[in-house]
């Protein structure tokens, strides 16, 4: 890899922490860009997440405004709540086609791709963006049972790094917890 790459960084938040979750670590975000600039020229570093707009305080929210301040782009959008047939009460929340707009639009100024994200919707993304001369990483698991990756979209990418191979570089250690932040 050539440190003239151009690369730019996609995050599913929702399908990287579960996945983290389920490996059994918490993601240290300003460790996790560390490791992607040593990799190359990051041109963008995205996070994809969908947010429960009428509580009062989200539990993502720290997290959302750390990485707006810390070079990361944020892409939200509020959940949808509906009620499925049984009455149940479902929340949906699918940034997908958020994502695939902004890697199209991005698609000339780079080089490579990095996607965490085991969601197989993605594997006609990453086979529109290979079409375009863009490398493609895939970062997810197959350690867990069963497998946080969807099998086609493994296949389709040009690289498949197994989160859990990531994790000494971009673990948080257990012991810093983000301090409690001062009242504004």
């Amino acid at each position: 890899m050539s440190s003239f790459s151009r690369i730019a960084l996609f995050i599913d938040g929702a399908n990287l922490h579960a996945t983290a979750k389920a490996l059994g670590f918490d993601i240290d975000y300003k460790r996790l860009l560390t490791d992607v600039q040593n990799r190359g020229t990051l041109v963008r570093a995205f996070y994809y997440t969908a947010i429960i707009e009428d509580q009062e305080y989200s539990s993502i929210r720290p997290l959302i405004d750390w990485l707006d301040y810390n070079g990361y782009t944020v892409v939200t959008k509020a959940t949808k709540e509906f009620f499925d047939a049984s009455g149940r009460r479902k929340v949906k929340g699918n940034m997908d086609i958020e994502l695939a707009v902004d890697a199209m639009e991005l698609a000339g100024q780079i080089d490579q791709m990095m996607l965490f994200s085991g969601d197989g919707d993605f594997r006609s993304l990453v086979a529109a963006m290979q079409r375009r001369g863009v490398r493609v990483t895939v970062v997810s698991t197959i350690a867990t049972q069963p497998p946080m990756i969807a099998d086609d979209l493994r296949r389709q990418a040009d690289v498949f790094v197994d989160l859990r191979e990531l994790q000494p570089k971009i673990s948080r250690d257990p012991s810093e917890r983000p301090a409690p932040r001062e009242p504004r």
